[in-house]
């Protein structure tokens, strides 16, 4: 078994826990690979791959070390390989992470063949600039909000080549079921079960008093125009990534992804127990 060995250095113990993951497998006659970027920390890898088409395609799974930021943007890279991951938490809250560093040991279910892959669905978010049409992929959200000193924007949404609704808010959020989580629910969005084929709408700070959120199936497509002042601005953000400014009138399509992000489950646990564990709930 080979597995692409994916970590966060910048992450407080990142370090000592990739050290400690690759002699883990090892022992485990798992081979390692990594990136050739990440070779002038010493680790003990098998491989240093040029780039992560031969990363990817030369590994049955994968594993990412760092925070939930680390394992989402990795998952992501992931699914477009179709290969599964697993994520060790080292960062801070560690939602979408099977393991903490305390808890390495467990790999060896790995080398027995004793997981199981659960199927995440991705968003598409989709629009057109100079260089052409766009398609940017998200595990958790697609964000589409003001900037910081700008004004309300008022959204078109269209359903299926229909029109839905027409929002002013601070923002719109196009969450998975695993974003479900993340920022909607902390914009009074509800959680989703992550393995559901669904995704939700979640408005930021609507200027209304029927606003709710939205839940879509999986087949829906959904199109956003936004309309902004002379001194509003908008921007995009596919899972907390950089903001990609948008014109006034500008469209972009929200839809199901073609890939599926393949996360690998160690332990018996179910969803809620870590909803609770995670976001203390008694």
């Amino acid at each position: 078994m080979k597995i692409a060995l994916l970590p966060n250095l910048e992450k407080k113990n990142a370090a000592r826990c990739v050290a400690e993951t690759i002699d883990r497998l090892h022992a485990l006659g798992i081979q390692v690979w990594m990136r050739i970027a990440n070779r002038q920390y010493g680790f003990a890898a098998d491989c240093w791959a040029p780039d992560d088409k031969e990363l990817f395609s030369g590994c049955d799974a994968a594993i990412a070390v760092g925070g939930d930021g680390t394992i989402i943007r990795e998952a992501r890279c992931a699914a477009m390989a179709g290969k599964p991951i697993l994520g060790v938490n080292t960062g801070r809250l560690g939602f979408v992470a099977e393991l903490e560093p305390n808890e390495l040991h467990l790999l060896s279910h790995l080398a027995e063949g004793n997981y199981t892959i659960e199927n995440r669905l991705l968003l598409r978010a989709e629009f057109a600039d100079e260089q052409g049409v766009q398609r940017i992929d998200a595990l958790n959200d697609v964000v589409i909000a003001r900037g910081a000193l700008s004004r309300i924007i008022d959204f078109q949404v269209g359903l299926n080549q229909t029109a839905m609704a027409r929002y002013r808010a601070d923002g719109l959020i196009f969450a998975t079921p695993t974003g479900s989580t993340a920022y909607s629910l902390s914009a009074g969005g509800p959680v989703l079960d992550p393995v559901m084929r669904s995704f939700l709408l979640t408005p930021i700070c609507p200027h209304a008093l029927n606003s709710r959120p939205v839940v879509f199936s999986e087949e829906a497509r959904l199109t956003v125009q936004t309309f902004l002042t002379a001194d509003a601005k908008a921007y995009l953000s596919v899972d907390g990534d950089r903001a990609i400014p948008l014109c006034q009138g500008q469209q972009v399509t929200i839809s199901r992804s073609p890939h599926t992000a393949r996360l690998l489950k160690l332990k018996q646990h179910h969803f809620y127990q870590i909803l609770n564990q995670k976001l203390g709930s008694t």
